[in-house]
């Protein structure tokens, strides 16, 4: 049977961490693979008790919705966003969007033609890169390092390339964990606000630092001529099954994202948004991040101990200050995809790096995640995967002696 597809499917690809999940979910696997925040630390009383208040305390929780989101919680986020990330913006210029992933579509789908420019790092976040290529764009990585895109680069496409839109994930970043200079951050600005390009920062872990006072501040707090769209998410920090993002920005941008949003799905959960009113008037959250990031740090500690022991020349890490994933860079005669099935055979699994790529893929990156297994987990998967890693490369010596 033919269907007629539109020429748009082309475009569409399965995500490769999602297919890894589907694999070591069904046996068991001591899974790095996925970017999950732990069950054992959702705050399930707050939460059941949230929605509880929203249903009974107020019918229009049951009841259709503005696009925009309830207006109380909008209120929330601009009071958050000022008090923490010291971005300053109205109620009015937020969209509360069905997780940072539609906040990230429906941007693409009111500024993209087929054809645009976006310029990225490579690697950088894998459902962004689905998101920008079923628009039909042309994503452009700007060469970088542990600091940032590098400004010259950076200048040289802007001017050739004309690009419609910078995305960047600067704190924490998926997949590197790596933290933008103030420096690197300053430079980003001052080229978009010269050459008039959009920036989208997507900002899903600036929450989970590991180091206080020690992160740059958002770009969106930096921006004064409003080229600046940031994006944020709860699932990280609350629970991923509420399905609560937003975005702020500029208001002609969010204006039409808002109709954008009309045509997709009306409104976000309203039960959720309500819900969420409740969790941040009547539940200490702030305290809840902390206990998150204590956690994390902890774990993320017995991972990079576990790693330090690895005796391979030519692999190197960097420690993340924060979020949820460490970056290893293998000898470059292991490809990583390789790898994993055999790790998966030996009971535990990671995410290639080569998907999070642009182009010119790394094939010997791997990205480790350390949040949703307790040390004990952390240090049996460790022990699989680095006998793994030890085998492989002494396969590799064998074949290049």
């Amino acid at each position: 049977m033919k269907y007629g597809f539109s020429q748009r499917v082309r475009y569409l690809k399965s995500s490769a961490v999602r297919d890894i999940l589907k694999v070591v979910n069904n046996g068991n696997v001591i899974s790095f693979a996925g970017g999950l925040p732990d069950e054992g630390l959702f705050p399930v009383d707050a939460v059941s008790n949230a929605y509880q208040k929203a249903i009974q305390s107020n019918r229009k929780a049951l009841q259709y919705g503005e696009t925009e989101g309830v207006y109380h919680l909008r209120q929330q986020l601009a009071d958050r966003m000022k008090q923490q990330k010291k971005i300053i913006r109205q109620p009015e210029d937020i969209l509360i969007t069905s997780g940072s992933q539609q906040a990230i579509d429906l941007f693409s789908r009111i500024m993209f033609n087929p054809g645009d420019v976006v310029l990225t790092e490579n690697p950088t976040y894998l459902a962004a890169l689905q998101v920008f290529s079923s628009y039909e764009t042309n994503v452009i990585p700007v060469k970088s390092d542990q600091d940032g895109m590098l400004e010259n680069d950076l200048e040289d496409k802007i001017r050739r390339l004309k690009p419609k839109c910078i995305y960047v994930v600067p704190t924490y970043s998926n997949p590197g964990g790596k933290v933008w200079s103030l420096e690197r951050r300053k430079a980003l600005l001052q080229l978009a606000h010269k050459y008039h390009v959009v920036v989208l920062e997507d900002d899903p872990y600036g929450d989970i630092q590991f180091e206080q006072d020690d992160t740059p501040p958002t770009l969106a707090s930096m921006d004064q001529n409003k080229y600046v769209l940031y994006t944020s998410t709860f699932s990280k920090t609350v629970v991923p099954a509420m399905r609560i993002g937003w975005i702020v920005g500029p208001h002609q941008i969010i204006r039409l994202m808002t109709q954008a949003k009309q045509a997709a799905d009306l409104h976000t959960n309203a039960i959720s948004q309500y819900a969420l009113v409740h969790l941040i008037q009547d539940f200490d959250l702030d305290q809840h991040i902390q206990v998150i990031r204590d956690t994390y740090y902890q774990r993320m500690l017995v991972m990079k101990r576990l790693l330090d022991q690895v005796n391979i020349d030519g692999m190197s890490y960097i420690e993340p200050k924060g979020g949820m994933f460490m970056w290893i860079n293998m000898p470059e005669t292991i490809n990583t995809t390789v790898l994993l099935q055999t790790a998966v055979d030996h009971g535990v699994a990671f995410v290639p790096g080569a998907p999070f790529y642009v182009s010119d893929p790394k094939e010997s990156t791997m990205r480790l995640n350390f949040t949703n297994a307790t040390p004990d987990l952390i240090e049996e998967g460790m022990n699989r995967l680095v006998s793994v890693m030890k085998k492989a490369q002494m396969q590799s010596n064998e074949k290049a002696n």
